[in-house]
């Protein structure tokens, strides 16, 4: 039987990010469809205190490496070695910083590369010097030496086309699965009247500050917002900074289900300030809430959300669209996001797109 190997995550089941919740529900989809090849899953040991052997029918094969920070790289390359010795015919990699070895990779195996590079890394702020030329040439490699290339919003599309001249498959993610935590009566987390909800990982290129800022000014508007403050010296500055204000409540990182779907629930709007990275998870699983979206301006973002809603370039640009209060045009923004997540953002549709390209792509 052909099989694919997924690799570049911390594996599955999925508690880390987009990646991770996308090959689960790569596994989730193959184990409900009758499909004609076995999945093999790469996990990260120190990730799985219990290492199971199969989940949903796929194969788990754990590395003794972490998948994140400096270990990602040798994880991912020992990852693309194991799969080429165990003869996968195809192989889809999340990420590129394992695709320098790709080089080798195509003369060892026959297997069809299949990478999604994510967003444009080698651009985030919080690289510099080495770091930063290492993934750009990681991009490179992913680019020159995959067989296809996939693109999770137009806008990287376009990137990649205009510096490589290759084309990419465009495959978003799915969100809906925000909607199975609804809570039950031990949900009891208390939540703020009224609040503007933002959520990501704090880092520059987030935004984080501008967003602190605008609501800094504007002391009747409240907002909530998720992250993990305490995990870099960039994090630790601007929770000091503004933890201080009394209608800015700044909390640690949610991951229980119930608990995540009852402050997203309850927003009467959704600050999204990423800046790089495509088509980023938080936002279409926000979508789905048909909660008003204020999104910073970027092209990977306004292709994400069709134009159709409210877009801030600065901090006193937010400011000013928050004095804007009930605005007409950004109430209604809230059905037009959750009518896009639903024709767009659903894993039935981005499942059957990956494995109708993995499966074309075994056949030739």
């Amino acid at each position: 039987m052909k099989q694919l190997a997924i690799l570049g995550t911390v594996g599955v089941p999925g508690s880390y990010g987009g990646f991770e919740t996308l090959a689960e529900n790569l596994v989730r989809y193959h184990d409900s469809h009758d499909l004609p090849f076995e999945m093999v899953v790469y996990c990260s040991a120190p990730a799985y205190p219990q290492k199971p052997a199969t989940f949903h029918r796929t194969r788990l094969r754990f590395l003794p490496l972490k998948a994140n920070g400096v270990q990602s790289i040798p994880y991912d390359i020992w990852s693309l070695f194991s799969a080429a010795w165990h003869r996968a015919d195809v192989i889809l990699l999340l990420g590129v910083s394992g695709a320098v070895c790709l080089p080798l990779i195509r003369l060892l195996s026959r297997a069809k590369i299949i990478t999604n590079v994510d967003g444009i890394e080698w651009k985030r702020a919080k690289w510099r010097g080495l770091a930063q030329y290492f993934l750009r040439v990681s991009e490179w490699a992913a680019v020159r030496f995959s067989h296809t290339i996939i693109a999770d919003n137009q806008g990287i599309s376009d990137y990649i086309s205009g510096s490589y001249g290759v084309p990419c498959r465009i495959i978003a993610y799915g969100g809906e699965h925000a909607l199975d935590g609804a809570p039950n009566e031990q949900t009891s987390e208390p939540t703020p009247q009224n609040y503007a909800l933002a959520l990501c990982r704090i880092e520059p290129e987030n935004n984080v500050e501008p967003i602190l800022k605008a609501f800094s000014r504007r002391s009747e508007c409240n907002l909530l917002f998720v992250g993990n403050w305490q995990d870099s010296p960039y994090g630790k500055k601007l929770y000091a900074s503004y933890a201080q204000f009394p209608n800015i409540q700044l909390v640690p990182p949610v991951y229980a289900p119930d608990l995540l779907f009852k402050i997203r629930a309850g927003a009467e709007f959704y600050v999204h300030g990423h800046s790089a990275g495509g088509t980023n998870p938080s936002l279409v699983e926000m979508m789905h809430f048909g909660v008003p979206v204020l999104a910073f301006d970027c092209a990977f973002n306004r292709y994400t959300t069709e134009d159709k809603c409210r877009y801030f370039q600065s901090s006193e640009h937010l400011h000013d669209l928050l004095c804007a209060g009930d605005d007409t045009s950004i109430v209604q923004s809230g059905a037009q996001m959750q009518e896009i997540a639903m024709r767009r953002y659903r894993w039935d549709i981005v499942g059957k797109a990956y494995f109708d390209l993995a499966q074309s792509s075994m056949e030739k």
